[in-house]
C-alpha cells in the first residue's frame, strides 16, 4: 500500500521532499541576496566612467571637484532615500562610487566650516528648502533611510553667509502614519 506521507530518504535519513525544499530555499536565498547588490557596489576603482553611465544612465547632477575630477550623481529624491555618487578623476576613471545619503556621510559635514556649496557637492540638491525667520536660518533637507530601517530627514541649517551652523535629523513624515495626514 502507498503511504503518501512517506518519501524516500537519503543515506543521512533526510526525506527527498525535505532535501528538495532545502535546495529550493537555498536557491531563493541566493537570488534574494543577488538582488540586494546596490548600484554603488557594482563598480571597480579605475574603471572607465562610461561603465557607470551605461548602467545608470546620464547623471542628474554633475559637480566639479577640486582635483580636476567631477562627481556624478543619480538621486532618487524627492520620494526616494538614496543618491548614488561616483567620483571620476581628470582622466575619466572611477575613483569611488557610494551612496551618500547616509549617516556616516552626513556626519562628515563640519559645523562652522562647510558652505552650501560643500553640502551641494557632497549630497546633491535637497529634497526641500525652507527658511526660519526667527532663527534667521535657511534649511536644506534630505530624505534618507537610517540603518536600512528608519525613514528619516537630515537637515542642514545655514546662516546668512551660507555656512552650516546646525544639523538635525528627524523622522520622515512621509512614512509616519500618525503624521501623514498633517501634510
Amino acid at each position: 500500500m502507498f503511504n503518501r506521507h512517506h518519501s524516500k530518504a537519503d543515506s543521512t535519513g533526510v526525506p527527498a521532499a525535505t532535501r528538495l525544499r532545502r535546495a529550493a530555499l537555498a536557491c531563493l536565498s541566493a537570488l534574494t541576496l543577488a538582488g540586494c547588490v546596490q548600484p554603488w557596489q557594482q563598480y571597480q576603482q579605475g574603471a572607465d566612467e562610461s561603465t557607470i553611465v551605461a548602467r545608470l544612465g546620464p547623471p542628474r547632477e554633475i559637480y566639479d571637484l577640486p582635483n580636476g575630477g567631477k562627481r556624478l550623481m543619480w538621486p532618487t529624491q524627492p520620494m526616494g532615500e538614496t543618491t548614488t555618487a561616483a567620483d571620476i578623476d581628470a582622466a575619466g576613471k572611477i575613483v569611488n562610487v557610494r551612496q551618500v545619503l547616509q549617516p556616516n556621510e552626513f556626519y562628515r559635514a563640519e559645523i562652522g566650516k562647510w558652505t552650501k556649496s560643500d553640502v551641494l557637492v557632497n549630497f546633491g540638491r535637497p529634497v526641500e528648502t525652507s527658511y526660519f525667520p526667527l532663527m534667521k536660518r535657511e534649511v536644506w533637507t534630505y530624505r534618507y533611510q537610517e540603518d536600512n530601517v528608519w525613514y528619516m530627514m537630515y537637515n542642514f541649517y545655514f546662516d546668512a553667509q551660507g555656512i552650516v551652523r546646525l544639523t538635525q535629523k528627524t523622522p520622515d513624515p512621509l512614512h509616519d502614519p500618525d503624521r501623514r495626514n498633517l501634510f
